[in-house]
């Protein structure tokens, strides 16, 4: 696959990154470095901190400490552009919007009943066909299933081509048949564009088959490295378990 370069950075830098909420310490000293051309995948019991980690990047948070975004000259840049698909998205699913509508307002701005061009329309329906859903373009939102929902989303996500991009959890919820249509999509942008991917799951088969490296959070690190090294760190085992059935191991 011919790699485009369009990542404008190299790495992002954190460094002895806290964030606080009154008195109750959510995440700290974590440190990480991100890399251009890698999925990143992030992991953690629940309340370890992860999603506080997200919204600190995106700039949602207040921190101490520091994260650099650095270009391939080694110089610190300012704010990339962050592509971003959320846990959940709210909103009313008996709103008589359409994808096309939901598309149109995030691209231009405006009121989602305006009337849309033909050349908007084509755009957009091009867009939705690189991950196989063009077929949903008149589809109301609120009737999308979750693995539609969150092809629309990195649709809206990577328009235009982000110079990061954050998933959370975007598997939730999401039937077995689009786990491997949408992870492929989400590796072909990171090797097509060689952008750094931070992405938040639970699912050990899909961590092993697409990460290139894992952080395992508990309100700091407490593991990092390839799939198989933090698999089987003690770390790993307190936080999550171990099931033996038979002669295997599944990690839960």
């Amino acid at each position: 696959m011919v790699i485009h370069n369009h990542c404008g950075l190299c790495s992002i830098e954190v460094a002895n990154l806290s964030v606080s909420s009154g008195r109750a310490t959510l995440i700290h000293d974590v440190n990480i470095t991100l890399q251009c051309g890698e999925l990143t995948v992030l992991i953690g019991k629940n309340g370890a901190g992860k999603t506080t980690l997200l919204k600190a990047i995106l700039g949602e948070y207040h921190f101490q400490g520091s994260i650099r975004f650095s270009d391939h000259q080694g110089d610190v840049v300012g704010k990339p552009r962050i592509g971003y698909i959320p846990q959940h998205l709210d909103f009313d699913k008996s709103m008589p919007v359409t994808v096309l509508d939901f598309m149109a307002a995030a691209r231009g701005g405006s009121p989602v009943w305006i009337r849309h061009g033909k050349e908007l329309r084509k755009e957009i329906l091009k867009s939705l066909d690189e991950v196989e859903c063009g077929y949903l373009i008149n589809r109301r939102l609120g009737a999308l299933s979750g693995g539609e929902l969150q092809r629309v989303l990195l649709t809206l996500a990577t328009e235009p081509i982000p110079d990061l991009l954050i998933l959370d959890e975007p598997v939730s919820g999401v039937d077995v048949s689009g786990l491997d249509l949408f992870y492929k999509r989400v590796t072909e942008l990171r090797d097509k564009y060689h952008m750094p991917i931070l992405l938040v799951s639970h699912d050990l088969e899909l961590i092993q088959k697409y990460a290139d490296k894992v952080i395992l959070l508990d309100k700091t690190v407490v593991a990092q490295g390839k799939p198989e090294e933090v698999f089987t760190t003690d770390a790993y085992q307190n936080a999550f378990g171990l099931l033996h059935l038979g002669e295997e191991k599944k990690w839960i």
